[in-house]
C-alpha cells in the first residue's frame, strides 16, 4: 500500500513538472509576440531561441518555431 502512495505522489510531481514548463513556454511565448509587435525583433528572437531550447516539447515550440523561421526570413 505504501509503495502505491509513494508512486502517487511521483506521478503527481512528475505531471505538475510538466503543466508548469508548459505554462512557462507559453509565457514566454506571449512575451515574444509582445516583444515583436513592439518591432524589438532581436529580443523576440532571442525568447522564441530560448523556448525551443528549453522547452523543446511544450505546446509553445511549435509556435516559436515558425515565428523565429518567419524573423529570420525578415529583411531588415
Amino acid at each position: 500500500m505504501k509503495i502505491r502512495i509513494v508512486i502517487a505522489l511521483l506521478a503527481t510531481v512528475m505531471l505538475a513538472g510538466c503543466t508548469s514548463g508548459d505554462k512557462k513556454a507559453a509565457e514566454l511565448l506571449d512575451t515574444a509576440g509582445f516583444e515583436e509587435k513592439q518591432n524589438n525583433f532581436e529580443h523576440a528572437a532571442k525568447l522564441y531561441d530560448e523556448i525551443l531550447k528549453k522547452y523543446p516539447d511544450s505546446l509553445a515550440a511549435k509556435d516559436a518555431a515558425t515565428r523565429l523561421g518567419a524573423l529570420k526570413d525578415r529583411k531588415p
